[in-house]
């Protein structure tokens, strides 16, 4: 095997969040890892508030980017999953125990070791670093294949939004044909959320606090309803006929009002990290046997089915792609809400614009 792999990207050296040009080494490639050339990567709002550090666990530097796809450049001598010029992709984990009753259920995801893509650390101690790079190096388990009829680039972000969808619809039992689901927000994760619940014959409410999304929403997206969220008559026309809803929204926002659109024994799902923590109202939980929950993307054989899923349905993201020296920029419109619906930088054709 070669020695570590020189590495190029973009880090965020500060809780400015200014990210700025990164020389680093990946590690060599081992004999169960899969190395590959980095094409395209998402900006999650998750990137964002990590390298600004909003959620006080930022470590600098700081190499974000946890929806990538890119082609096998090299893979050890005991891999038997992927070969030299795959198609492939890497999401929000790249290690985890392997020996708790999580990691036995393929649910890695929960593993109290679990290690993340990027601000975390792996199990010799080093740092790891995100997908705003040119090369990565993982262990094939958390490597995943990428069908050929996908486009790279708008597949991507299914990595982490379309994982963060998938599961809580399968897991919550809101995929059933018929269904009446609700999706709150319609950003980067919303807008994947309508397209895979549309896939499994869902009949599917956008709510929103924009009325100019409606349009949106139902012509271009497909969804089948639409109510803003401050228009207390929509509200009122709406209630009690969700059976669930996938609360996508990440800032400051009552939950009263979504509970009171649900069906007795209707199910609110949190998908969004807000930094202050929400207040829950009994009565309506009590008296109609709702419940509030939380999921968080998937275990490695979950986001493979849910990337087989979305291949056989035509399901990618809706996206603007950028060059890296528009990164900055476009974190600045990210906060601002200001892209429909995720950024995906151009990381093969643009690297050396920046190196």
């Amino acid at each position: 095997m070669m020695d570590s792999h020189k590495a190029f990207g973009l880090a965020a050296k500060d809780s400015s969040g200014l990210l700025t040009p990164f020389k680093f080494s990946r590690r060599e490639t081992g004999d169960v890892d899969v190395t590959l050339k980095v094409m395209f990567c998402g900006i999650c709002h998750s990137d964002l508030s990590n390298i600004k550090n909003y959620w006080g666990v930022a470590n600098y530097p700081m190499v974000p980017g946890h929806e990538f796809v890119g082609i096998v450049t090299e893979v050890g001598n005991k891999v038997s999953k992927f070969k030299v010029g795959d198609r492939v992709g890497v999401g929000c984990l790249v290690g985890a125990c392997h020996s708790c009753d999580n990691c036995s259920r393929d649910l890695e995801n929960y593993c109290s070791k679990a290690i993340f893509t990027y601000n975390s650390s792996y199990y010799d101690g080093s740092t790891t670093y995100g997908g705003y790079s040119d090369i990565m190096v993982a262990n094939e388990r958390y490597v995943v294949r990428i069908p050929d009829s996908m486009p790279f680039d708008a597949c991507a972000p299914l990595l982490y939004a379309g994982i963060t969808v998938y599961i809580p619809m399968k897991y919550f039992g809101l995929c059933e044909p018929g269904t009446c689901l609700g999706v709150v927000g319609l950003g980067g994760v919303g807008h994947v959320s309508v397209k895979f619940a549309k896939a499994f014959g869902m009949k599917v409410t956008v709510i929103s606090t924009s009325p100019d999304k409606e349009k949106e929403a139902i012509e271009h997206l497909g969804a089948d309803s639409f109510v803003v969220s401050r228009n207390q008559e929509q509200l009122l026309a709406a209630m009690a006929t969700l059976d669930g809803i996938l609360d996508t929204v990440s800032g400051p926002h009552s939950l009263l009002p979504l509970l009171g659109l649900l069906k007795s024994d209707g199910k609110l799902i949190m998908l969004g990290l807000p930094d202050k923590p929400f207040e829950v109202p009994c009565f309506p939980l009590v008296f109609g046997r709702k419940t509030v929950a939380g999921s968080t993307i998937g275990g490695m054989k979950e986001t493979q089915e849910m990337i087989d899923f979305a291949a056989k349905h035509n399901i990618t993201a809706d996206i603007e792609v950028v060059p890296m020296d528009y990164v900055n920029t476009a974190m600045e419109r990210l906060a601002k809400g200001d892209v429909r619906y995720r950024f995906v930088i151009d990381i093969a054709n643009t690297v050396s614009k920046i190196a």
